[in-house]
């Protein structure tokens, strides 16, 4: 059977695989670009793997308090010595990349300390953390300060208002790599670099925290390589690789992660507790896989991002532009629009492929949100996925997909479902179709 046979037997149509097929051909030295950076990061995985001597007895599974756990410690100096920081908490019991940053933030703010956001408002679901929303345990309602300076126009940041922002009390900056649920360009190592030099030349001893969940692997460098004080994650994006079932990481300075693992557990036991419970060999073998995971995302954002912006929507980042983390987005318009590009994502996926998102209120959101995901982990945005709240600019955020022709594949299903749904037209003519060859 013929590959295009193929995927019309998916519901991807001749045409719109032929188009998909022209994108792709203006592609490919991007392509072999970042094989060459996942090849980089792989080696830097591995070599990380070695210097700590990863056994088989590493995997063995702890349960009760997890006392001398051997391979949860080995694993922890893995993180550390991939992300260049003195420590690392790699735990199970971190339940998601929220609560990586609640427990990050809690544990190094204290009542009178204040907590500034230098790239605007902050992920949505971290509004209650702060207490932006009000919400019960809340950093505000113990006492935390909270202040925000909102991004230039053109998405950069306002150093001259981060400058009369931070005072005597400012005790955190938090920095969010990835554009989350806004249609700002995501920021590169080396901008919060930049940032980070900044906000320590105006005060020394103030800390920094980066918020980095989709961004792991994606560039040679993470923000612990530029200046990060804390870098914070979920083991179910990037760094799980798509096998690890829960879990979050904080890779940072001694101190600061172990205020963290006091916060997480109870003070005076840290670290010492928090049994495995069996997850260790997908903990490892997923950040093992992570950096060829990503790049196969990596593809497919960029694949995205092409094959709408020639069709005339917005997408942030274009198709030019470079890539910080796996996000895409991609503004169709309509809730229709959403609506029928998650559609697509899910009818392309492996598990439930044959249900229907619905827009749902998800907690931790102030606006109705579109989900499409068929996961074999729930919730893994490393993981071909799309989502976004039913608001204006009606963008979706398509992210993952453990293999590019998976991410390949639900890109092509979601133009279809616009196609379909007469929301989205492609070139006619050979005439057209040579020009949007050419002028990649």
């Amino acid at each position: 059977m013929e590959l295009t046979t193929l995927y019309e037997s998916l519901g991807v149509s001749r045409a719109v695989y032929e188009y998909g097929e022209m994108i792709l051909d203006g592609l490919r030295p991007r392509f072999e670009a970042i094989d060459r950076t996942a090849e980089y990061n792989q080696t830097k995985v591995l070599a990380a793997m070695q210097k700590n001597k990863l056994s088989a007895g590493c995997f063995a599974a702890t349960t009760g308090y997890g006392y001398d756990d051997m391979g949860r410690e080995v694993l922890e100096k893995v993180y550390a010595d991939c992300f260049h920081t003195e420590a690392a908490l790699v735990r199970p019991q971190i339940t998601c990349g929220t609560h990586a940053l609640a427990v990050a933030l809690s544990a190094n703010l204290l009542p009178g300390d204040e907590l500034l956001s230098p790239n605007g408002a902050p992920y949505d679901t971290l509004e209650e953390v702060i207490g932006i929303r009000p919400s019960k345990c809340s950093l505000m309602e113990y006492g935390v300060q909270y202040r925000q300076v909102d991004l230039l126009p053109d998405g950069t940041f306002d150093f001259d208002g981060i400058r009369a922002a931070i005072g005597p009390k400012t005790k955190l900056i938090t920095i969010q790599r990835s554009k989350g649920y806004a249609t700002r360009p995501s920021f590169s190592v080396a901008q919060i670099g930049e940032l980070i030099a900044f906000c320590k030349q105006c005060k020394p001893d103030v800390l920094c925290m980066v918020d980095n969940c989709y961004g792991e692997f994606v560039e040679r460098a993470e923000p612990s390589d530029v200046g990060a004080d804390m870098i914070v994650g979920s083991l179910i994006k990037n760094p799980g690789g798509g096998l690890a079932p829960i879990g979050g990481y904080i890779c940072g300075t001694a101190e600061c992660v172990e205020r963290c693992a006091y916060r997480l557990s109870a003070p005076g036991l840290g670290q010492e507790v928090g049994a495995n419970l069996g997850l260790l060999p997908s903990l490892y073998e997923g950040f093992f896989l992570a950096p060829n995971v990503v790049s196969g995302a990596l593809k497919g954002a960029i694949f995205a991002a092409n094959v709408y912006e020639r069709l005339g929507f917005r997408v942030v980042p274009n198709g030019t532009e470079s890539r910080h983390d796996i996000i895409q987005a991609v503004e169709l318009g309509s809730a229709e629009g959403m609506l029928a590009f998650c559609r697509g994502i899910q009818a392309a996926a492996p598990v439930d492929s044959y249900v229907t998102p619905v827009p749902w209120a998800m907690p931790g959101y102030d606006a109705e949100v579109v989900m499409a995901a068929g996961a074999f982990v729930q919730g893994s945005s490393i993981e071909l996925s799309a989502d976004g709240p039913i608001r204006e600019p009606y963008a979706v955020y398509f992210q993952g997909g453990l293999t590019w022709h998976h991410a390949k594949l639900g890109i092509l299903m979601s133009l279809q479902k616009l196609v379909d749904a007469g929301l989205a037209k492609l070139p006619k003519g050979r005439q057209n179709r040579m020009h949007l060859h050419t002028s990649m």
